[in-house]
């Protein structure tokens, strides 16, 4: 069944409307956010609950770095712009002439913020540090103890999982090792086996030495010759 019409008027009972106050409020959060980003459209979004209570939402992401570091509230620039637009259609009737003064405020105040963030580059690199007080030095040093504790842990991550990867490919190779040899025992007792067969005795011949051959093939061919003939045969 689909939902029923709500006729539109005050919600009397108190958590009724609280419960229904969050749940609009989260949708129309949504929807902005939804509206900014799928037409590139700048979206500032303020409410105040009936206690008082402010919700804002604003996409003006070109200061959402400074808005980080140093506090800019970029819910109060789109309201600036709104307000410069508003003036300037008033006033002079152009559109036109009202943007061009719009980005050229917008590009002195993008310099001043390029020039912020430089002046913070350097702060870190350790540079332009004569002007700045001990409370800021200390915030800097704060900020720098805690960029090098993260970039030490993501070190240590990565020599561990180094580590890891080394072990377990040593134990690969001990296991290949293991294996090898296995195998050059299999073989070397499968040689045994093979020469432990019957047909495979073989008469091991001795060494080929043309000294003996010659002395015994000279004295076995000359039975005339003398004592001393052969045993001068036998010295040379």
């Amino acid at each position: 069944m689909g939902r029923g019409k709500i006729e539109i008027k005050r919600i009397e009972n108190t958590t009724n409307r609280q419960v229904t106050f969050c749940k609009r409020r989260n949708g129309l959060l949504k929807k902005a956010y939804e509206l900014s980003v799928l037409c590139d459209a700048e979206v500032a979004l303020i409410v105040f609950s009936s206690r008082g209570r402010l919700f804002e939402y604003a996409n003006n992401s070109r200061h959402l770095q400074l808005e980080l570091l140093f506090g800019y509230f970029s819910v109060k620039t789109t309201i600036d712009r709104y307000k410069k637009a508003c003036a300037d259609t008033l006033n002079t009737g152009s559109v036109a002439e009202a943007n061009s003064q719009y980005y050229q405020q917008e590009a002195g105040k993008l310099r001043q913020q390029i020039v912020i963030l430089q002046n913070a580059n350097r702060h870190l690199m350790g540079e332009a540090l004569s002007a700045m007080s001990v409370k800021e030095l200390k915030q800097l040093e704060n900020r720098l103890e805690k960029g090098i504790s993260r970039i030490r842990s993501k070190k240590n991550e990565l020599l561990f999982a180094e580590i890891e990867y080394m072990q377990k490919r040593e134990i690969d190779l001990q296991n290949d090792n293991m294996y090898l040899r296995a195998k050059i025992a299999e073989n070397e007792r499968a040689q045994q086996h093979m020469n432990m067969l019957p047909g495979h005795d073989y008469e091991v011949m001795p060494g080929f030495d043309s000294r003996n051959f010659l002395h015994v093939n000279v004295l076995e061919a000359n039975h005339h010759y003398s004592h001393q003939e052969q045993t001068a045969l036998q010295l040379g």
